[in-house]
Parts: structure tokens; C-alpha cells; sequence
């Protein structure tokens, strides 16, 4: 609608002018996506309905409309989530190493990097807050493939793979072919996504402690096994 003219215009306030508006439409949008990622995740797409998803995030429609259109916009905007979390958590560690295979890398600054890498990613997927909820997520989209596996694909799985496969064949010095890296940087992310969508065998088996100790332990020792 066009501005007034007169006396009335003077008084016309923006929708969301203040800073506490800005907050608190931040913190609307943050919720329905925590909700909509626990209700993709444990029912998946087909299964939910954007009113469902709008009352466990205790607001109406025509907020979620607002901020995502409809469902198949806010399940895009799940995947572009679980993306930034990703970025936000092991982004710092994967853009070190990455600068590190632009130059000239010894094979034991290599495997270093691999470590710290799968130290990083061992922490947020096991460890970070709602880890549980982007794991189900990602696992429906790469046992179904729907609207987001392009968006993971493209943006997390591969690049993640690329740089896991590199580092590990610079690590081992040559005795590994790009293909024979990327197949065992594959089942090293894939040990972990199964150790976090495992979660409650595994507590069950060895108990309900922190495990990410431990599961790093194993992973170096996997690296060294590959690299000497």
C-alpha cells in the first residue's frame, strides 16, 4: 500500500522498525525452523503440515507463510540451514585445510589437518545442539532423495568429500588414487553419521557417555593407518 499524504504520513511506522521487532521476527523464524527441521526429520515431507509445524513453534500460518512461503519453501530453507550449521560449526577447520592443499603440504601436515577436520565434525554431530534433528533430516534425503538432496549435495556432501579425499591423499603420499581416496573419506563420514543416527543402539551397547573422545581416538588411528 502507498504511503498517505498529510498529516497521517507523519505517523505511518514500518511494520518492523525497531530493533527488538527485528529480534523477535528472528526469533519467530529460528523456531519454525527448529520445528519444521524435528518434524521433516522424524516424519518427513508428505507426512507434515505447515499448520502442524507453525503450532509446535507456537505461532500461526501466516507467520510461517511470512518468512517461507510454504512448505516446500521451508523445506529448502531446513536444507540451507543444516548447510549454514555446518559452516558455523567445521567451517574454520575445512577453510584451514583447504588453504593448506593450495600450497605445498608435507604428508604429516596433511594427515594433522585430516585429523582436526574429523575432530571438528566428530564434535557437531555428536555433540552440538540439535544435532539429532539435521542427522534425520539428512538421512531421509539420502535414502529418499526429494526436494533439498540437490542443495545437500552440492553444497555439503560433495565439497565435504572433496576436501576429505584430498587431504587424505596427500596424507598418504601417492599409494592412494583419487578414487581410492574419496571411497575411504566416504566411509569415515559415513561411520559417524552412523555412529549419530545410531545414537540409542549405542548407548545401549556402551552407554550413554560423551563418546566423541573415542570416536576421534579411532579416526586418528584409521588416518595413520592410511597414511603409513
Amino acid at each position: 500500500m502507498p504511503p498517505s499524504n498529510g498529516k497521517n504520513a507523519q505517523k505511518t511506522v514500518p511494520l518492523r522498525s525497531t530493533d527488538g521487532g527485528y529480534r523477535k521476527g528472528e526469533e519467530t523464524r529460528v523456531r519454525i525452523l527448529n520445528a519444521a527441521l524435528a518434524a521433516f526429520g522424524s516424519k518427513g515431507f508428505a507426512a507434515v503440515t505447515t499448520r502442524q509445524i507453525a503450532e509446535s513453534a507456537g505461532t500461526n500460518l501466516p507467520g510461517l507463510t511470512y518468512y517461507f512461503g510454504n512448505k516446500q519453501g521451508l523445506y529448502l530453507a531446513c536444507a540451507h540451514e543444516i548447510v549454514a550449521s555446518f559452516r558455523r560449526g567445521i567451517g574454520a577447520v575445512g577453510e584451514a585445510a583447504g588453504g593448506a592443499l593450495a600450497r605445498p603440504l608435507a604428508r604429516e601436515d596433511a594427515a594433522g589437518h585430516l585429523k582436526q577436520l574429523f575432530a571438528a565434525l566428530a564434535h557437531f554431530l555428536l555433540s552440538e545442539a540439535g544435532a539429532e534433528d539435521r542427522a534425520m533430516f539428512v538421512q531421509r534425503e539420502m535414502t529418499s532423495p526429494g526436494p533439498a538432496f540437490e542443495i545437500l549435495y552440492a553444497e555439503l556432501w560433495q565439497p565435504g568429500i572433496e576436501l576429505a579425499a584430498a587431504l587424505l591423499e596427500r596424507a598418504a603420499g601417492g599409494r592412494l588414487s583419487t578414487t581410492d581416496s574419496r571411497v575411504r573419506a566416504v566411509m569415515m563420514i559415513a561411520s559417524l553419521t552412523g555412529f549419530r543416527s545410531g545414537q540409542r543402539v549405542v548407548a545401549r551397547t556402551a552407554g550413554d557417555d560423551d563418546h566423541v573422545a573415542q570416536i576421534t581416538a579411532a579416526l586418528n588411528e584409521q588416518i595413520d593407518a592410511f597414511c603409513h
